[in-house]
């Protein structure tokens, strides 16, 4: 087989349009709505309060947590029976996501939680880039809960985890390039933006509780916004930079080495269930 006729063959798994295993109605984008004001009400909330108590940072939301992973679970599970109901979700897309969140929970555990660098990012985001935003915010949910239940990660940063791989793989559905050849590098380049903007938002969970110790870093109601964001950039420096960079540049490293074959087996598995063009 000469090179042309290999680069002909090919040529139409990058040029498949994209798949959306979850052909989202406008009643599940309602609840999908509903779901990430949750998010972002019980990421704000401490900063709205005035003076949150300060003490452990293992502390932090530790009552509102389980009143936060309470409606986050139930709301996932609407979507997905509406879904059913509507038709725009059905036993191939059930499988596919109870597949990729296995593999998901399992790049997790092969991370080893040594660094910041967690390997299931990167299917994240090339699972959302071909499936679309509905099934990438419920693969990002689902994969970091099952993940914490097998590697023991269950505390009151579990459901603000949940959120932001949710997000993470949501945002990856609207991503440029879609189904062309720079699909893959414009993957890699919001793999490595997201890894940075995850452990930013992350610290936020615990941020406003945090022992006022170190006074340079530490939150102070009522300072201004420019006090705040100079103290959470020290905070952040400080606390979580190193970690962040890890995961960003191993995010990339991942989706340039060993993205093609894993977007291939998606288009392949997308296009084998019949998803629908959207």
């Amino acid at each position: 087989m000469t090179s042309a006729e290999t680069t002909v063959q090919r040529r139409p798994v990058l040029s498949v349009g994209p798949q959306r295993a979850i052909n989202l109605r406008p009643r599940s984008v309602a609840v999908l709505a509903l779901t990430s004001l949750v998010g972002i009400v019980a990421y704000l909330w401490p900063f709205l309060v005035g003076s949150p108590q300060q003490g452990a940072a293992s502390m932090a939301h530790a009552q509102d947590s389980v009143v936060v992973m309470a409606l986050l679970l139930p709301l996932l599970v609407l979507v997905t029976a509406i879904e059913l109901g509507e038709g725009g979700f059905d036993a191939r897309a059930i499988g596919l996501l109870g597949v990729l969140t296995a593999a998901g929970t399992a790049l997790r555990m092969a991370g080893g939680g040594v660094t910041g660098f967690n390997p299931m990012f990167f299917l994240i985001v090339l699972a959302g880039s071909v499936l679309g935003s509905g099934f990438g915010f419920i693969l990002g949910a689902t994969t970091m809960f099952a993940s914490a239940i097998i590697t023991g990660g269950i505390g009151p940063w579990l459901p603000f985890q949940m959120f932001g791989m949710a997000w993470i793989g949501a945002g990856a559905g609207w991503l440029p390039g879609r189904g062309t050849r720079a699909e893959l590098w414009v993957a890699a380049a919001y793999g490595a933006l997201t890894g940075l903007l995850y452990g930013a938002l992350l610290n936020l969970w615990s941020w406003p509780f945090a022992a006022a110790g170190a006074e340079r870093i530490s939150y102070q109601p009522g300072g201004g916004l420019s006090e705040t964001l100079r103290r959470y950039w020290a905070f952040y420096l400080a606390t979580s930079l190193g970690w962040d960079l890890t995961r960003s540049v191993g995010t990339v490293i991942m989706t340039i080495a060993i993205g093609p074959p894993v977007l291939l087996a998606l288009r392949r598995a997308a296009k084998r269930a019949h998803f629908v063009h959207r």
